[in-house]
């Protein structure tokens, strides 16, 4: 494709696939759910500081182990197949991967051990409801949305095939469940909000 897709030019009748997904060009970014396509809006400055700081916490944590933080964009295939006919293509705004086979060129094919969402304006609530639900069937272990306007944080481990979740909220401390002994202050993360 020479130009760049836009979101009106998709047929909500259809599923797509990572293959389609590779296909399309341009500055606009998109997520694939179970082959709905969903476009990213460009993220607001409280979101990037929140991003930046919590991707330096996890990367000084996580120096002298055998996992990574990434942060978006960076495509995350839960459920990749060879011949790239898997629908469902997220990008979490911070990741840990511990499992360095799930790092190709390109992509993170499988699960994160934590995938972490700052929740935008724009984000529709079906939108993380269906994130809700594919992080769970694809075994993510940590699951955090970050809603810097109400300053909470909704924490989901997975447990036995579901999620047991906590809100977290004003000055609490969240133990990072799948990184024992990291401790994230919120009120580290509500100071990088611009105006606070």
């Amino acid at each position: 494709m020479s130009d760049a897709m836009r979101v009106e030019e998709f047929d909500e009748n259809r599923r797509y696939t990572y293959a389609d997904y590779l296909e399309w060009e341009g500055p606009e970014r998109f997520q694939l759910i179970n082959g709905e396509v969903f476009q990213m809006a460009s993220p607001s400055v409280t979101h990037q500081a929140l991003l930046g700081e919590l991707s330096i916490q996890f990367y000084n944590w996580l120096q002298g182990t055998p996992c990574q933080v990434f942060f978006a964009p960076l495509d995350v295939r839960l459920f990749p197949q060879k011949d790239k006919s898997d629908n469902t293509v997220v990008q979490p705004d911070v990741l840990v991967i511990c499992d360095k086979d799930k790092l190709s060129k390109n992509s993170v094919d499988g699960a994160p051990d934590l995938a972490v969402e700052i929740v935008l304006p724009s984000n529709t609530h079906s939108e993380l409801f269906l994130k809700f639900h594919y992080y769970l069937k694809a075994g993510v272990r940590e699951y955090w949305v970050i809603d810097p306007e109400r300053k909470k944080v909704q924490v989901h481990i997975y447990e036995d095939g579901h999620y047991i979740s906590t809100a977290y909220e004003d000055n609490d401390h969240i133990p990072v469940t799948v990184l024992p002994g990291l401790d994230i202050a919120l009120k580290d993360l509500w100071a990088r909000i611009p105006g606070e």
